[in-house]
């Protein structure tokens, strides 16, 4: 379930990076009107996307299962998983979007309540329905959805609250609304390369699950467990990254370059100190780190020499992530989609299948590090473009 899954957020996501980069520009321009239709038209999207989504639950779950399996047990649960969460998405779309409309306006302590919210009853639900307490019809993988999804409802509820309660820098009014193509474009200039950057990640997992498929199963485990691991150093990061682009977005709608400058700075350095830590952890105590998933004696003979070969890429990537965002918030969202196609699929795939004819496992791992090389080259010669023909014009009038 959880390539479409990532597909449905990566919409969610994508669309509300979009509307958060704009509606932030025009704040900063003292265009209350735009502002106020960037808004309307976000939710307009987030409802769009929650249709397409519902119509996808009700007509692609079955061939989607069995397309990757052929054990009906599993297909059956994951259908009657993924089609409550799609056919009930409303709740995910429209709070990814309220999230994003307060976090545009500075509010990002409201939206972090309302996802927790959101998460807190999910996590109070799964065991009340998965072992079967609200009877058997809602117990199971059902059940599991179905806390899901009530809790995406609750905290879409309260992001809701929030912005028509306490969030006086919009004003959102459906009455005599009509959908507005040129704020659409410019919400999707921003949000499409966002929502395709999400689900490259989903493409890159599966190529590289089938390269290390050739070696063993631990090998598989391993790079599994790196991803989860590696989300403690990078989430950090992109939380930095969700407070800065409203910043960046307002300052360059103001046309105050200074601010613009003096925020990328503290970015990187902050980003650069968060790596440096997840550097040492995992160099200097992976054995640790694995031991955190009852590794076997097989996964510390793999596991410690990638982990060590593959942290030295950490201290690049946190340029090229801040880097990937200020792009999008001074509306340049395809720089931040090649790097990461370049990134993820163009280099570090071939890279390691390359390097697995090798025959030695520890070859592929340095794929992250030759990838993290190029897509950082990329980022400072497209941050270089940015400077001379965005930030530098706003300098110099």
């Amino acid at each position: 379930a959880f390539s479409l899954q990532n597909v449905m957020i990566a919409v969610g996501v994508g669309t509300g990076v979009g509307v958060n980069a704009l509606l932030s520009k025009s704040l900063g321009e003292k265009n209350q009107e735009r502002a106020n239709t960037t808004a309307e038209n976000g939710i307009f999207l987030a409802l769009c996307s929650y249709v397409i989504f519902f119509v996808i639950g009700l007509t692609c779950m079955k061939p989607y299962f069995y397309a990757q399996t052929s054990d009906p047990d599993i297909a059956l649960q994951g259908i009657r998983y993924l089609r409550v969460c799609s056919v009930f998405s409303l709740g995910l779309f429209l709070q990814t979007m309220g999230e994003k409309l307060l976090a545009a306006t500075g509010r990002t302590n409201l939206s972090m309540t309302s996802q927790l919210i959101g998460a807190v009853v999910n996590i109070v639900l799964d065991p009340i329905f998965i072992f079967g307490y609200c009877g058997e019809a809602l117990s199971g993988t059902t059940g599991a959805a179905v806390a899901t999804v009530i809790g995406q409802f609750c905290g879409a509820g309260a992001a809701i609250f929030f912005n028509l309660k306490k969030n006086p820098d919009i004003q959102i009014s459906f009455r005599g609304f009509r959908p507005s193509g040129e704020a659409i474009r410019r919400i999707y200039v921003v949000g499409l390369p966002s929502i395709a950057m999400q689900c490259v990640g989903s493409v890159m997992t599966f190529f590289m699950n089938q390269i290390l498929m050739a070696f063993s199963a631990t090998a598989v485990a391993v790079f599994g467990v790196y991803f989860k691991l590696q989300s403690f150093v990078f989430m950090p990061i992109f939380g930095l990254n969700n407070g800065m682009v409203p910043i960046i977005s307002y300052n360059y709608g103001a046309r105050d370059p200074r601010r613009v400058k003096k925020t990328i700075k503290l970015a990187v350095t902050y980003a650069e100190c968060i790596m440096l830590i997840g550097f040492c952890v995992f160099q200097f105590a992976p054995g640790l780190l694995l031991n955190l998933f009852a590794a076997s004696d097989a996964m510390l003979a793999i596991g410690i020499p990638a982990l060590r070969i593959i942290c030295p890429h950490f201290l690049l990537a946190g340029i090229g992530i801040v880097l990937s965002s200020v792009f999008q918030a001074l509306g340049n969202g395809v720089y931040s989609l090649i790097i990461s196609v370049c990134r993820q699929l163009v280099v570090l795939i071939p890279m390691a299948w390359l390097l697995s004819r090798t025959g030695n496992v520890n070859m592929v791992w340095w794929a992250f590090l030759i990838a993290e090389v190029v897509s950082t080259t990329l980022s400072l010669v497209f941050m270089a473009r940015i400077n001379k023909n965005i930030i530098a014009p706003m300098q110099n009038a």
